[in-house]
Formats: structure tokens, C-alpha cells, sequence
């Protein structure tokens, strides 16, 4: 798996692969954005079709504004479940969409301000040290969330986790490109064969001839409302997001050999995250965010082609409206989605610590080590600080005061 990681990239960006594994390579970042992308909806009570739309749509826009220079798929986000809740609960899905606008403002804002200061200040604010540990804690966070999905079935979890792996390392060509595909797909075989697979919502769209997924756009139906306490319970998790984007595209830089962050620019990336979520508050969605798992996918595959992720994205939006196809994607069960994610997330936090090793972050010194372990222990233990209504926990708790570390702690050892 290492060795394979070293290699070169088997299709850079602007390389566009052959019709049938174009197909393929896409399906395979549907499939691993899948799982966590409907399931912020699900806790969220926000509509699984206009999730899967804002998606490819925000993806989409992401690849247009970034010039087709970055490979990465965008997803709903975790980090805003609590302030999206707490948005509907005060002012309904209006709430909702104006929270996600400003959002996507703050992104621009920030974008901008880099645009013409520079990116020193961001990686004064933001480097190796924070950034890698918060990519750590992505991955094990979510690592409670693979092995309760593999609890359910051990034993197809770990088919599907073996075969994927197997794919992976001991074969060639197009199956090598594709280890979450057939992994997923041994693990279906093999959760139909225990008999735990729920057919009943893909027999009833079936049954009546349902084709279309009822779709009705938020900007349509309801007024975007703007409040100081929208704001304050949407805006504050952006630093995580950003933090997040920042991390994910160090993390390509690895992947890809290239500085991102100075060609299309920081700038760039982070105005498409921007104009993406804010977009998904127009459509009715969850904020989006660049995922992790995809960017797992890319490092794990070496395929690193803007037409697989374009692909990928126009796939979200027909699953949105499409309802067979949705319905029939929905009865892959937890513990194939499980077996995956085991793999998926452990990539995401290994790659963490390689940001930190690429970033020559020396533990030896001690600022280095609290820092790292503060944001590692706050963030994997979920802690939260409240005050009010608003409440910032897990990953956004131990990325913001990973940054206040980062700026108090002398730079040398006394």
C-alpha cells in the first residue's frame, strides 16, 4: 500500500481516461462519497435528493473556478449537523439557506483577503503542525462511525475491506484503479447472500413507476432569513471547513507533486468551496465541504483526473432526481458502507501524519508535541464549549485553539 502511494500519478488532472473506465473511476467516488453524504441529511431532516444535487453541482462549479486544476469531489459537511439543526429549529429551511449564504460569503471574504495579502498569514495561522493533526482527527473521528456501520455484519465488513484491499495491492489495470468499486460490490454479493439487504423502498419505486424524485428547490419556496444568531451558530464552524480545505489541499499538493495553493491558487480553492456551499443553500442541501474520502480515493488509485470527479458529480445529480437509481443505491447496507469507510477514513488519518512528516514538524519540540496532542485528544474525544445557544465541539473546538497554541507558544525552546 506505501509503495503504491510513492507512485506516480496513473492520470493527472487534465487527462481524460477511456469511456468504459471513465465510467468506472466515477461510479468509484460516487460510492465513497456516498454514505456520508446522505447521512447529513438523515440527521438532518434536509432532503437526500437536493443533497446529492447540490453535491454535483457545487462540485461542478468547484472544477469550473479552480480551472480544472484540482481533483477534488465536494460533499455535505459534518461539521455544520448541529448549527443546520439549531437553524432549523429557530427559522426553519429559510434559516437554513441564509446561514449557508453567509457561509459561502465568509469563504469569499477570506478568499479574497488572500488574493491580495498573500498566504503568509495563512500558514503563520495555519501550518503543518495544526493542519496535520486536524486531517488526523477527520479520520479518526469518523473511525466510530465505520466500525458501528461494520458492527452490524462483521463478516461482510471484512469481505468488503479484504477485497478491496486485495484489489488494491495484488492485481493490475483497470481492477487496480478500482478497489472501493468491487470491494463494495463483493460486499453487496455477500450482504444479499446473508440475507440482510432491504429491498422494500427500491420494490416500491419500482412497483409504482416512480421515475423522478419529488424536487422542489429551497430558493423557490423559502425566504432566505439573516440574523445575527444565524451567523454566530453558522459562521464560527467555517474556520473548521477552511482549516479542513486547507489540509485537503496540502494533502493533494503531496498527492499530486504540485503547489495547488499557488497554481490555480489558495484563493481560487477556497472560493469555490465558498460559492459551492452557499449554491447548496439556494438548492435546499447541507453546506459542502472537500472530501476527505475522495481525496483517498484519488491518493489510493493515483487517478487524479478532473473528468473522473466531473463525472462523479454528474452521477450525485442524477441519483437527485432520479429515483429508481436512488432508491436502488440506498439498500446498499451499513456494513459494506463500513468496510469501505475503515479503509477510506485510516487513508485520511495516515495522510494527516503525512503532512506533518512532509511539513518536517519536529515532536521533539515541545510546543510542536502539545500542540499536536491537544488538537488530537480534544478533537477525537469530541469536547465541547458552549455559550448560549451556540456550541463548538470535536474537530472545530481542536482546531481553533490548535491555532491559538500555535500563536502563543514560543517558537523555540527556552
Amino acid at each position: 500500500m506505501i509503495s503504491r502511494m510513492e507512485k506516480d500519478l496513473i492520470l493527472d488532472t487534465h487527462e481524460k481516461p477511456k469511456v468504459l473506465n471513465w465510467i468506472s473511476l466515477s461510479l468509484q467516488h460516487v460510492l465513497a462519497m456516498f454514505g456520508a453524504t446522505v447521512l447529513v441529511p438523515l440527521l438532518t431532516d434536509l432532503p437526500v435528493g437536493l443533497t446529492l444535487i447540490s453535491s454535483g453541482v457545487g462540485t461542478l462549479t468547484y472544477i469550473f473556478i479552480t480551472k480544472g486544476k484540482v481533483p477534488i469531489f465536494l460533499g455535505s459537511s459534518f461539521a455544520f449537523i448541529s448549527p443546520i439543526v439549531a437553524s432549523m429549529t429557530s427559522a426553519g429551511q429559510g434559516g437554513v439557506t441564509g446561514g449557508l449564504i453567509m457561509i459561502g460569503l465568509s469563504y469569499i471574504v477570506i478568499a479574497l483577503i488572500i488574493r491580495f495579502a498573500g498566504t503568509g498569514w495563512v500558514h503563520k495561522v495555519l501550518p503543518p503542525v495544526v493542519i496535520g493533526p486536524t486531517i488526523m482527527i477527520i479520520g479518526l473521528y469518523l473511525a466510530p462511525v465505520a466500525i458501528r456501520w461494520s458492527s452490524e455484519h462483521v463478516i461482510v465488513a471484512f469481505i468488503t475491506l479484504l477485497v478491496a484491499v486485495f484489489i488494491s495491492t495484488y492485481t493490475k489495470g483497470l481492477f487496480q484503479l478500482l478497489p472501493i468499486f468491487f470491494g463494495m460490490i463483493a460486499g453487496y454479493i455477500a450482504a444479499v447472500t446473508f440475507g440482510i439487504v432491504d429491498f422494500s423502498a427500491f420494490q416500491y419505486t419500482i412497483s409504482n413507476r416512480v421515475i423522478f424524485n419529488n424536487i422542489s428547490f429551497a430558493i423557490f419556496n423559502y425566504t432566505p432569513v439573516f440574523s445575527w444568531e444565524i451567523a454566530a451558530l453558522m459562521i464560527p464552524v467555517s474556520i473548521v471547513t477552511i482549516a479542513e480545505h486547507i489540509g485537503d489541499v496540502l494533502l493533494l499538493n503531496d498527492i499530486l507533486k504540485r503547489d495547488l495553493t499557488k497554481e490555480p491558487g489558495l484563493h481560487r480553492t477556497l472560493i469555490g468551496d465558498g460559492v459551492a456551499s452557499l449554491m447548496a443553500g439556494l438548492i435546499g442541501g447541507p453546506a459542502n465541504t472537500t472530501y476527505g474520502e475522495n481525496i483517498g480515493v484519488v491518493g489510493l488509485t493515483k487517478v487524479a483526473s478532473v473528468w473522473v470527479i466531473g463525472g462523479a458529480a454528474i452521477t450525485a445529480i442524477v441519483l437527485g432526481f432520479f429515483a429508481p437509481f436512488t432508491s436502488l443505491i440506498s439498500t446498499i447496507p451499513l456494513p459494506v458502507m463500513g468496510g469501505v469507510s475503515i479503509l477510506l477514513f485510516g487513508i485520511i488519518a495516515s495522510c494527516g501524519a503525512r503532512v506533518m512528516i512532509n511539513g518536517k514538524v519536529d515532536l521533539g519540540l515541545q510546543r510542536n508535541l502539545i500542540i499536536a496532542s491537544v488538537i488530537l485528544v480534544i478533537g477525537v474525544g469530541d469536547m465541547e464549549l458552549s455559550y448560549g445557544n451556540i456550541t463548538i465541539g470535536g474537530m472545530a473546538l481542536a482546531a481553533i485553539i490548535g491555532i491559538v497554541l500555535n500563536l502563543i507558544l514560543p517558537n523555540s525552546e527556552s
